[in-house]
């Protein structure tokens, strides 16, 4: 039966509309696992001389063990914002004399098969062999080796927990926020108590019960949390919900994009997801602590700009790179109406100028950090709101991934919360800023690097038809593809 699974699942996967830009996709995510795996290789090989030589006095396998619940707790945040939950269409499997727990388990072991899964491994196989050419115990390095292991296959299994709640990963982040704070000002040391339990396991291999079943109940408690929600009728149960209507008439004054304006506050409004990603990218706004606070960035000066177009571009790196993605579920209706594509795609540009104007009047107490600082912050909304806006906005017409607006991540329906594509669309509003600020500076001066920054994105705003022009011949080219792609999954 799991040779059946896979074999529909190669046939869903070559049927579809976007095949050839898939097997690009997963070529080139081949090339960034490459690249990640021989950094995860060279750290785990490095990592024991690496703290033999800052602490000579310490054990390398004891501190890391102090600190490897951090590991597992921020391990487990990305995976909550990256790591994509297996899909499978199982509504014609019901039909089918399929046994409900063939269908399950395959699902949770395709999960443990994530590159999530796979990193650790390229880090504690070299860690755990350098521990044994330095006469560590065999036996115990082998089993501490099993116990991270299980630990961290646990924390696959956590995350499908916490995806079905986000109120229980928002206590969990601010907890981990708590706990570091504590740990930093030396109030309380988490990594003493969690230190002595990893070191146990090291020290008596009978310990190794521990991560078994901790392992074994996470397992079982989503095996039956799948289960239990695994019948038609809660597959295809719509629950009725009474919506409060706000008055927008005060957007009347936009015209014929006032309609667009409308259906998409009321989008970000109404549903889960684009409410959580809108209240999500004002996290945003504190990214530039980590970089005006750090004299090291000080003397690289090109990290401050890739900051100052994080500390404006919440919204639009968030919620607009998902455009038209948003609209999936009824995009078919829409494109069978009369809609100016045109007017469209200005009321989404509109909307990330909105974003980006809020943001900016948001940072305004980074003038604490100098004027220098802030003109790269006045550059940086400039550059978003006359470039990367249309970087996004021609980054959706190749993104053809489905949002389901009001799912709290069903193990059933993907969640799509990792996009290759949309890493692609970054790429260019990440780095080319970079550049154009670095050439600038290198041969003239700082100031002319941040002018050349915001001089771009004012010259983007004098090509703002041109842009919306060009975009929307490449949107109604890619019509049907989109409303093709789009029904396959929604």
């Amino acid at each position: 039966m799991i040779s059946r699974f896979l074999s529909l699942e190669w046939k869903q996967f070559k049927r579809s509309a976007s095949f050839d830009k898939k097997i690009a996709i997963k070529i080139l995510m081949g090339f960034v696992v490459l690249y990640f795996a021989t950094a995860a290789i060279a750290l785990g090989a490095g990592v024991y001389f690496i703290i033999k030589e800052s602490a000579p006095q310490a054990d390398p396998l004891v501190l890391i063990n102090n600190f490897l619940i951090y590991y597992f707790l921020i391990d487990l945040a990305i995976r909550f914002f990256m790591q994509q939950l297996p899909f499978m269409n199982v509504k014609p499997l019901m039909l089918l004399p399929v046994k409900k727990n063939i269908i399950i388990n395959y699902l949770l072991g395709k999960s443990m098969l994530s590159f999530f899964n796979f990193i650790p491994l390229f880090i504690f196989i070299p860690f755990s062999i350098v521990l044994l050419i330095k006469d560590y115990a065999v036996l115990n390095v082998l089993v501490w080796f099993l116990g991270v292991i299980l630990l961290i296959l646990s924390n696959n299994f956590v995350n499908f927990i916490i995806n079905k709640n986000t109120k229980i990963f928002y206590i969990l982040t601010t907890f981990l926020i708590i706990l570091i704070g504590l740990e930093y000002f030396n109030i309380f040391k988490l990594s003493t108590y969690t230190g002595i339990a990893l070191n146990a396991f090291y020290k008596n291999p009978l310990f190794i019960v521990g991560p078994i079943l901790i392992f074994v109940s996470c397992y079982l408690a989503n095996f039956r949390l799948l289960k239990k929600g695994l019948y038609l009728e809660d597959l295809d149960t719509k629950k009725a919900k009474t919506v409060n209507a706000a008055d927008l008439s005060w957007l009347n004054r936009f015209g014929k994009m006032a309609p667009f304006l409308k259906n998409d506050i009321k989008l970000i409004w109404r549903n889960v997801r684009p409410r959580q990603v809108m209240l999500m990218s004002f996290v945003f706004l504190f990214y530039g602590l980590i970089f005006y606070t750090n004299p090291t960035y000080q003397k690289m000066p090109a990290f401050l700009a890739f900051a100052s177009m994080f500390v404006t571009g919440g919204f639009l790196m968030t919620f607009g790179q998902q455009v038209p993605s948003w609209d999936s579920e009824y995009y078919k209706l829409m494109m069978s109406q009369n809609i100016p594509y045109k007017l469209y795609l200005e009321a989404k540009w509109y909307l990330m100028v909105v974003g980006v104007v809020i943001a900016f009047v948001l940072s305004t107490p980074y003038i604490y950090f100098g004027w220098r600082i802030y003109s790269m912050i006045v550059a940086g909304a400039f550059f978003n709101i006359g470039l990367n806006g249309f970087i996004n906005l021609y980054g959706g017409a190749l993104n053809t991934t489905p949002i389901k607006l009001n799912v709290k991540a069903k193990a059933f329906q993907n969640t799509n919360k990792f996009n290759p594509t949309l890493l692609l669309i970054a790429l260019p509003k990440v780095f080319l800023p970079m550049l154009i600020f670095y050439i600038p500076y290198k041969f003239i001066s700082f100031e002319a690097g941040t002018f050349a920054l915001g001089l771009i994105g004012i010259s983007g705003l004098f090509f703002k038809d041109f842009f919306i022009r060009s975009i929307e011949k490449t949107y109604q080219k890619r019509k049907y593809k989109t409303i093709a792609a789009y029904c396959e999954t929604t």
